[in-house]
């Protein structure tokens, strides 16, 4: 028997389930940042995606003094030219240095800046 707590309703009448879908798929964008937009816009798409954008570049403009204080440094020696290539790669914390995809990333950007 599903229980009428697991429904939620959507309460917004500008932006409907399907416009906010329409909008996710088009921008990306988080669910509230979505419906946000719509509401703000009355519902229109084009000002929906410019009221996303500038949000964006507002968040990004906060962001620009923040300290990228750790990462990873990565050195290849080269034994026939005698050559060194060292690549720093930073980040804001130590827990995304420590993942795969960062760890592969500076492997994948020293081997194609050594094989130049």
């Amino acid at each position: 028997m599903i229980s009428a707590l697991n429904f939620r309703r959507f309460a917004s009448k500008v932006a409907t389930p399907a416009l906010v879908k329409q909008l996710r798929g088009i921008t990306g964008s988080p669910l509230k940042d979505c419906i946000k937009a719509l509401e703000e816009t009355q519902g229109d798409l084009e000002a929906s995606q410019d009221f996303l954008r500038k949000k964006g570049l507002a968040e990004a403009a906060k962001k620009v003094d923040r300290v990228a204080a750790q990462g990873l440094v990565a050195v290849v020696k080269d034994t026939d030219k005698c050559g060194i290539t060292m690549v720093q790669l930073a980040c804001e914390t130590d827990f995304v240095a420590k993942t795969d995809n960062f760890q592969r990333g500076i492997q994948h950007i020293l081997a194609t800046l050594h094989a130049q």
